[in-house]
C-alpha cells in the first residue's frame, strides 16, 4: 500500500461515542480486540463526520463487514440492517437490536428504507453497503454491476453527507488475522451530488435513474479509495 496518512484510533476509542450507553460500553470493551482479531489497520479515521447524521456506505467482504466498521469508528454509532430472519432467534434478535441493527426483508423493504431515514433525520449514522451483498474474492470496481439504487434514494430523502469507506484485504477475502485496511474517504455533501433539480414532481423512471446515478457516483468513491492504495500483496 502507498504510504498515507495512517492514524492509531487507541486513545480516540477512550473518548465517549455518540450512541447507546449499551453500545458505548461494548465499543469500549470489544473494538479493540476485533480490530486485534482481524489485524485491522484504520487510515484517515478523523475524516468521520462529527456531530451531524451521515450515511456511510463501503464496499462488503463478508458478514463481519458491520463490526469492523463499526470498531473503527469512534464518534458515532453506526446503524446496519440485518436480514430479517436473525430476528426471529430470541436472544439473537435482543443483542443484535441493542447493538443498533435493524430488519431487512432483502427482497424489497419499504418498512427497512422507512426506518433508516428515520434514523437519518433524528441525527443517526446509518452503514450500508451499496452492493447489496457480500462480493468476496472481488474488487470494487469488478462488482459495479450489482451496485442497488438504495443509497441514492436515501441521499434524496435525507440530504445527508456520505461518509465513503474502503475494506481492504488481500485477495479481497476477510479471515481471522488476514490483515484489513479500512480506509476512510472524504466526505460527500449532499450539493455535490444532488440531481440538477427535485425529484418530487419527476416520474417512476426518472428518480430511479438519479438514484442509481447517486448510488454508483459514491460507489466509484469506493472504488478510487481501493485502487489509490493499491500494493503488491492485494
Amino acid at each position: 500500500m502507498k504510504q498515507q496518512k495512517q492514524q492509531s484510533i487507541t486513545e480516540k476509542q477512550d473518548k465517549e461515542i455518540k450512541g447507546s450507553a449499551f453500545y458505548g460500553g461494548m465499543h469500549r470493551l470489544l473494538a479493540r480486540f476485533f480490530l486485534w482479531l482481524f489485524r485491522v489497520r484504520v487510515h484517515y479515521v478523523d475524516r468521520e463526520p462529527e456531530g451531524e447524521n451521515y450515511l456511510l456506505c463501503s464496499n462488503h467482504l463478508s458478514a463481519f463487514d458491520p463490526i469492523l466498521l463499526a470498531a473503527a469508528l469512534h464518534k458515532q454509532q453506526p446503524h446496519f440492517m440485518a436480514k430479517k430472519e436473525l430476528f426471529k432467534i430470541p436472544l439473537l434478535s435482543s443483542i443484535i437490536r441493542a447493538f443498533g441493527a435493524y430488519p431487512v426483508d432483502r427482497a424489497g423493504d419499504v418498512g427497512a428504507i422507512k426506518t433508516s431515514i428515520s434514523l437519518l433525520e433524528s441525527g443517526k449514522c446509518v452503514g450500508m453497503f451499496p452492493q447489496g451483498t457480500r462480493c468476496r474474492g472481488r474488487a470494487p470496481r469488478e462488482t459495479m454491476e450489482t451496485v442497488k439504487n438504495g443509497a441514492g434514494l436515501l441521499i434524496d430523502k435525507t440530504h445527508v453527507t456520505v461518509l465513503p469507506v474502503c475494506m481492504k484485504t488481500k485477495k479481497n477475502k476477510l479471515s481471522l488475522f488476514c490483515g484489513v485496511d479500512i480506509i476512510f474517504g472524504e466526505p460527500i455533501s449532499y450539493e455535490t451530488i444532488a440531481p440538477a433539480a427535485p425529484l418530487t414532481e419527476a416520474t417512476h423512471h426518472v428518480r430511479q435513474a438519479e438514484y442509481s446515478r447517486m448510488s454508483h457516483e459514491v460507489f466509484e468513491h469506493i472504488c478510487t479509495l481501493y485502487e489509490e492504495n493499491l500494493s503488491d500483496e492485494t
